[in-house]
């Protein structure tokens, strides 16, 4: 039985779950198969510095699982908050050298695009917010990327070709402005932040294709250079 541990802190969501490949879902959500338990705290302000590590140590315990029967772990790699990112990735190279295992790294908007899956459309466009009218957005066809993960600056014609012809689902942080920019009924409209429980399947699935990164050389995928404000 794999057991992998799964880490989101990409928004202002501090976010750990365990993913086992034992086909017993205890956290059903989003049509995630593999989700065995789920612990966060989805709250306005960011806590991933004071409450990532304990989050980890709790999930691990109340579960009766040692950090030495985990056999990967996951993380949330961007694009999202700097600080968040940073403090994830840190965090998940330090355990995975020290237990000597693989580490897996996920597109945020991937796995957001997950918890679009009960919605009918012809598209998803996951996208966060990354402050003023700006987003990371990528665009899917199903679960086909028709378009990488670039910021984009919001105005009336942003994904217009997408929206005249198909319903489309947009998912995430940066929903709420575009939105009240566009005024279009027809689409889907979902306020979301990242969840750990999205990455359980996709790590699962990375893992068996022993699809992972090398710890020491691995940076999350920040989409644009820090600045500090």
């Amino acid at each position: 039985m794999a057991l992998i541990l799964c880490v989101e802190t990409s928004s202002t969501n501090c976010s750990v779950a365990l993913a086992t490949d034992n086909e017993v879902s205890f956290v059903q959500k989003f049509g995630v198969k593999s989700c065995w338990d789920l612990l966060e705290d989805n709250s306005d302000n960011y806590s991933h510095g004071e409450r990532l590590h304990l989050y980890i140590e709790e999930i691990l315990t109340r579960n009766n699982v040692k950090p030495q029967d985990l056999d990967a772990i996951a993380v949330s790699a961007g694009p999202g908050s700097y600080t968040g990112l940073r403090i994830g990735v840190a965090t998940v190279k330090g355990l995975c050298y020290s237990l000597d295992i693989p580490m897996i790294a996920i597109s945020t908007l991937a796995s957001l695009k997950v918890q679009a899956s009960g919605f009918e459309s012809d598209y998803i466009i996951p996208m966060l917010d990354a402050r003023r009218m700006e987003v990371y957005a990528a665009i899917y066809k199903n679960d086909e990327l028709l378009e990488t993960a670039r910021p984009i600056v919001l105005d009336e014609i942003s994904f217009l070709r997408f929206r005249e012809s198909s319903i489309t689902t947009f998912i995430g942080t940066g929903v709420d402005k575009f939105k009240d920019l566009i005024k279009e009924e027809s689409h889907h409209y979902i306020t979301a932040n990242p969840t750990a429980i999205t990455l359980c399947d996709i790590a699962m699935d990375k893992y068996k294709k022993s699809d992972t990164v090398d710890v020491a050389y691995f940076e999350p995928f920040y989409l644009k250079e820090f600045k500090a404000g």
